[in-house]
């Protein structure tokens, strides 16, 4: 090869193989649908034998707290946050149609009616399948909360640095 010449670009399937198997998943909403989607797929890659990991922050927080936990603050906003925010995986809303629980109520039902897991069902078998869940501490600080309003199970408590590690090395990085 002389001096002008310049050497072939990496092929895709060279690309695939120098990344690993990993897929990172940012969970940001504290809807139900995101919510299930976000495990569809994490349970999916991880049933394919990839690493996974779920990353909860802001509103995706809610899915990972126990039912009913509330805030330490001891300011009167973060308390409001923890007031209507009470977290749990099945007091989740739906993104549209929710009309005060009823929407996530019917859509509940359905799936139920259907023999299609809910997201308490999901996050267990997320957890079987050796997905890592790790909660936002930004956030959790920002809300007052703190690991023990979170279910059993969550992996760790991370900032973003964290995240962007999983992040930089994964094949696949999602942001619901």
């Amino acid at each position: 090869m002389n001096s002008t010449q310049v050497e072939p670009a990496t092929t895709l399937a060279g690309l695939r193989a120098a990344k690993p198997e990993r897929v990172t998943i940012v969970l940001l909403s504290g809807e139900m649908d995101k919510a299930m989607a976000a495990f569809i797929i994490a349970t999916g890659a991880a049933a394919m034998g990839m690493q996974v990991t779920m990353f909860f922050t802001f509103w995706g927080l809610n899915v990972i707290r126990k039912p009913g936990a509330t805030s330490a603050a001891r300011d009167v906003l973060r308390k409001m946050f923890g007031w209507l925010n009470k977290g749990g995986a099945a007091r989740l809303p739906i993104s549209r149609f929710n009309f005060g629980g009823l929407g996530a109520a019917m859509m509940t039902k359905v799936m139920r009616d259907n023999r299609m897991p809910g997201v308490p069902e999901l996050i267990d078998t997320a957890q079987d399948l050796g997905v890592t869940l790790i909660a936002c501490t930004t956030t959790l600080g920002l809300l007052g909360l703190s690991k023990d309003t979170l279910i059993d199970g969550v992996d760790q408590l991370a900032g973003v640095s964290t995240y962007l590690a999983e992040a930089k090395d994964g094949s696949v990085n999602l942001f619901i």
